[in-house]
């Protein structure tokens, strides 16, 4: 699942090294993101003063949940932890305590970016290096030139779509568009696209 986060407010508990990666990556997410913590990384303290995120530096209130959308825990105590995420539960707030599977409704998966493509790879929590292992992979397999190549798609899904043509006929087009032959061809083409197909 891909949720949408722009414009929601998400609440991050700590923000130690954990915590620090783990607001790093929802940065991008266009999310409201406030973060509470006793003491906070230099990284964390330099998002706040470039008016990236909010930082209340305390102990975790009940109220810190009030109007959250979802909330990722990442304090060094257990059962602050478990506090939270039963909160969580009572107000039906997605919650994620990283490291402890059960006490997830979400996983973070690893994440490869090609621009609007995304692969992600989930372990449901069992093995976040095995995740990240092979991430490493797909990296590889899928090169930057799979940015252009899908944004391109995109554009030619839309003309495609608002042609004349019959269904089946649209659906045979935007299929073979979307074929390893029609990237090998496009990277072909445009030596400037630092791309390499899949094996």
């Amino acid at each position: 699942m891909f949720v949408k986060l722009d414009g929601r407010p998400v609440l991050v508990v700590g923000a130690g090294a954990v915590g620090e990666q783990k607001i790093r990556g929802l940065l991008t997410t266009g999310a409201r993101i406030r973060v509470v913590a006793l003491a906070a990384t230099s990284t964390v303290r330099e998002w706040v003063g470039d008016q990236k995120i909010t930082l209340a530096e305390r102990a975790f209130s009940k109220s810190d949940l009030d109007d959250i959308f979802l909330v990722v825990v990442a304090t060094s105590s257990p059962k602050l932890n478990r506090r939270i995420f039963r909160e969580a539960q009572r107000r039906k707030i997605l919650c994620n305590v990283v490291d402890v599977p059960e006490q997830c409704d979400f996983y973070y998966p690893a994440v490869v970016q090609r621009g609007d493509l995304q692969i992600a790879v989930s372990t449901s929590g069992q093995s976040p290096s095995l995740a990240q292992q092979l991430r490493r992979r797909l990296e590889s397999q899928f090169g930057p030139g799979y940015a252009r190549w899908v944004a391109e798609l995109g554009e030619t899904r839309r003309k495609v779509l608002a042609s004349d043509l019959d269904a089946q006929q649209k659906r045979q087009l935007l299929q073979s568009l979307a074929s390893r032959e029609a990237f090998e061809a496009l990277i072909a083409t445009n030596p400037k696209v630092n791309g390499r197909s899949a094996t």
